[in-house]
């Protein structure tokens, strides 16, 4: 079926502008339960509640709509349901549902995001092929502090390799979990990679053990739990990121990398009815992560846009054929854009914003080494399943970020998630904005840095500093 986007009744704008999504059916609108039809397929659907919904409303409302509970996360008031007849959204009300699964169906979406593309490398030392470590000064922590096994880092990704030999140390996988149901299974197949090496290569750029063979990480004396959030098919959805997020604050984790943006938009607006359910519910699952203090990390993204005024979105929805549309002061990036998120853009060795990265005033917090695609080893080498490899993106930028994070929470066991941000970037190198940001010499700005030395759209504070992490 088509985009789920319905008119709004003016009495559930008022609702939804204050926060309030739990409409009941109205007495004598329920179905009976023979009246309910399955045609199939049987369709996974996103619903955001009243935060004050207990979990017995949010599953009688639900099952009243011809819908089965997945899983309700009461602190935030946020299910996931499944349901086989096409009136649920109708019934539940589509001012607070959403499916992007019906989507995908509906498009018959191609793979987007898959990631099969592993090479396999010899091991043996190579660290001197790790750049990117010099430029944020890890080596030189490292004589100082590997990190403390009392942090974990959440890596929120495609899973992460668990027989890896420079990872098998920092996985914890008593607290890892797949959340492609929206409800978080602790199996290892559920968390293990399947068809991308991304998650283990951000893992590794986090975490790799410093044994001298193979690669090092930002904080080898961390830990990381798998969290897959990533779909066979390249996917990331709002239920995924909410189920992973949620996963992460009840595990106590310290920090979470999310090195993706939430699909099926790659701006989502606040203004459309089934995109604002999105916003909410990944709004609602950050903050709460916020309040059990979790930092969340995030790559700004790999589109070069001007995230602080797109002006016009051409990739969205992902899962289908994208149509170019303008967006607005209600559209974001999720979930770099959120508050309470570290935003992070991406560098090349010469400390000047990737060509490729988004950036942004007010968007970006701080930068990181992501890698010139230009330049042959210029890409960010990390672990891979049963190897190692390069990749270039903010993708590889967020870890460096969230790795640093992790040395400073070491350093500071008692800080909080809010002052862990705060310490992040008050300790990053300043970067100016560059005179000229030429990139490929044609005489033509690439991009327009604004904002002032130690606070611009290109590098936000600066350049995260491992070394500050661990001596200031």
């Amino acid at each position: 079926m088509p985009l789920l986007h319905r008119a709004r009744a003016a009495a559930m704008t008022a609702l939804l502008a204050a926060g309030c999504m739990a409409a009941s059916l109205p007495a004598g609108a329920e179905p009976a339960a023979d009246s309910c039809i399955q045609p199939g397929p049987n369709v996974r659907y996103l619903v955001v509640f009243s935060q004050l919904t207990t979990p017995e409303v949010a599953n009688t409302e639900i099952t009243r709509a011809c819908g089965t509970t997945t899983v309700y996360y009461p602190e935030i008031g946020v299910a996931v349901a499944t349901s086989p007849d096409p009136s649920f959204l109708k019934l539940i009300g589509p001012q607070r549902a959403y499916s992007a699964q019906a989507e995908s169906i509906a498009k018959r979406s191609v793979k987007r995001k898959k990631d099969d593309t592993e090479l396999f490398r010899p091991s043996g030392q190579r660290s001197n092929e790790q750049w990117d470590m010099d430029l944020i000064k890890a080596p030189e922590a490292h004589a100082i502090s590997r990190g403390s096994s009392s942090v974990v880092v959440g890596v929120l990704d495609s899973g992460v390799d668990p027989h890896h030999p420079d990872l098998v140390q920092a996985l914890a996988p008593e607290l890892s979990a797949g959340c492609l149901t929206g409800k978080p299974d602790p199996s290892p197949s559920a968390w293990s990679p399947t068809t991308s090496a991304h998650g283990t290569h951000v893992a590794g750029t986090i975490a790799a053990a410093d044994d001298g063979r193979g690669t090092t990480g930002v904080a080898p004396g961390v830990r990381i739990a798998s969290v897959k959030v990533v779909d066979d098919d390249g996917f990331i959805y709002p239920e995924y990121a909410v189920c992973g997020f949620m996963w992460a604050a009840a595990q106590g984790m310290t920090i979470t990398n999310n090195s993706y943006f939430i699909d099926p938009y790659l701006f989502t607006c606040q203004s459309e009815p089934g995109q604002r359910v999105i916003y909410e519910a990944v709004r609602r699952a950050v903050d709460y992560a916020t309040s059990r203090n979790v930092l969340t990390v995030a790559a700004a993204g790999n589109n070069a846009a001007d995230l602080s005024r797109p002006g016009r979105d051409s990739m969205s929805p992902t899962n289908g054929d994208a149509q170019t549309r303008p967006v607005d002061s209600t559209c974001a990036v999720l979930p770099a854009q959120l508050k309470n998120v570290v935003g992070v853009s991406a560098v090349e060795s010469t400390k000047t914003k990737a060509g490729y990265s988004s950036y942004g005033l007010g968007a970006i917090d701080v930068t990181a080494p992501g890698g010139d695609t230009r330049a042959p080893g210029g890409c960010v080498l990390s672990t891979v399943p049963s190897g190692y490899d390069y990749s270039c993106g903010t993708s590889m930028a967020a870890p460096h970020a969230a790795g640093v994070a992790a040395l400073i929470a070491s350093t500071h066991p008692d800080t909080d998630a809010v002052s862990l941000g705060r310490m992040l970037n008050a300790q990053a190198e300043t970067l100016a904005c560059p005179a000229d940001y030429d990139l490929n010499r044609t005489g033509v700005q690439d991009a327009f840095c604004t904002g002032y030395s130690e606070y611009n759209s290109f590098y936000g504070h600066g350049l995260v500093d491992a070394l500050a992490a661990v001596t200031k």
